[in-house]
């Protein structure tokens, strides 16, 4: 899974140098954060009707599709603000053995 990851930014970095007209990716990064983040939060939102319908319907399918089109345009954001996903996942690994509760709570007294 990570080798997809990284590849994928790899791709999304060679984007960040493309002219807007070669790709969707380069126009996004050409349109600028905002333009990235308004992607992010209708990716968001589609995901989470994909969700209710999949919790009606029993067929995941579409849920699946827009959790993909979700995590694409958080790769995206990433990488505009020169962020790995290699980040992400170590800050996944991290939480691994916290509980939910403790790392809230700590959180919170921060």
């Amino acid at each position: 899974m990570t080798d997809v990851l990284s590849q994928l930014a790899a791709v999304l970095a060679e984007r960040k140098l493309a002219s807007p007209d070669s790709s969707y990716v380069a126009s996004l990064y050409h349109k600028g954060l905002n333009k990235i983040l308004e992607k992010v939060g209708e990716e968001c939102t589609e995901t989470l009707l994909a969700a209710k319908d999949a919790e009606h319907s029993g067929n995941t399918d579409e849920l699946v599709y827009e959790t993909a089109d979700l995590w694409f345009h958080t790769l995206v954001m990433l990488s505009q603000l020169n962020v790995h996903p290699d980040a992400v996942l170590q800050e996944l690994a991290r939480r691994f053995d916290l509980s939910g509760l403790a790392e809230k709570a700590a959180r919170q007294s921060s």
